[in-house]
């Protein structure tokens, strides 16, 4: 088992950045992959950007491309979020994930955290 804890949610403004990070704790010896979701009120869940095991491999999605930047520190257990330029659109709660297979949809996701909320206002 795995356990997953997001910090560093909040609300800002649009055009401001914020940090998002999850700690993992547990099994962390394996080499998960780990991502970021979102969900926003009344869509789905959807994947923000995601992270193989070394860090050499990443996934964005169209609409954070150039914004947002997926990171982790193995050695602190911990994979980070930076957003920049945020929108309103962004608004959402924000999931970690982590699964020993390559993060492009929420099926292939072993492990959640439980979320933490971004909110932008304009």
């Amino acid at each position: 088992q795995v356990q997953l804890v997001e910090s560093g949610g909040g609300l800002v403004q649009a055009g401001d950045s914020l940090r998002l990070s999850c700690a993992a704790s547990g099994r962390t010896g394996s080499n998960y992959s780990m991502g970021w979701f979102r969900q926003a009120p009344g869509k789905e869940r959807e994947i923000v950007a995601s992270i193989n095991w070394s860090g050499s491999i990443t996934y964005y999605t169209d609409s954070v491309k150039g914004r947002f930047t997926i990171s982790r520190d193995n050695a602190k257990n911990t994979m980070y979020l930076e957003m920049n330029s945020l929108l309103p659109e962004d608004t959402a709660v924000y999931y970690c994930a982590a699964s020993l297979n390559s993060i492009y949809y929420s099926s292939d996701v072993n492990y959640w955290g439980q979320g933490t909320q971004v909110t932008v206002s304009s």
